[in-house]
């Protein structure tokens, strides 16, 4: 299992670990979006990528299994959000190259789901 879903904090995790790296990552590409954009898309970006290690956190700190789920399947839905917020502002030629990030993005989508697999057996 990736550093034990079970283990006494989320500090253990991986996922946890790679998640901040996320958020760091989009915070430091929108500080280049234009300013009309400091309520809309940047925003929009920071809060889905915030969400998704603070799920996580929040749900290994939960009282079981069955709640930890819950906080996973939030943060996959946040990763989604993220990733189409990543399409719109590649879209609006605010980034310009997004599959490096995509290439993450993917990445943690599918430790989030290989961790419920394993937590549901």
């Amino acid at each position: 299992m990736e550093q034990s879903a079970f283990s006494k904090t989320h500090r253990n995790l991986e996922i946890w670990k790679r998640g901040r790296g996320l958020v760091k990552v989009i915070y430091e590409l929108t500080s280049s979006f234009p300013p009309e954009e400091r309520y809309g898309l940047t925003q929009q970006m920071r809060r889905c990528a915030v969400s998704f290690p603070s799920n996580i956190a929040e749900g290994h700190a939960r009282a079981g299994t069955k709640e930890f789920l819950q906080f996973l399947s939030i943060a996959q839905g946040s990763l989604a959000e993220l990733e189409t917020q990543l399409y719109l502002a590649s879209d609006l030629s605010y980034i310009s190259d997004v599959e490096e990030l995509m290439d993450e993005v993917n990445q943690l989508e599918r430790m989030v789901y290989n961790l419920r697999m394993k937590l549901s057996a």
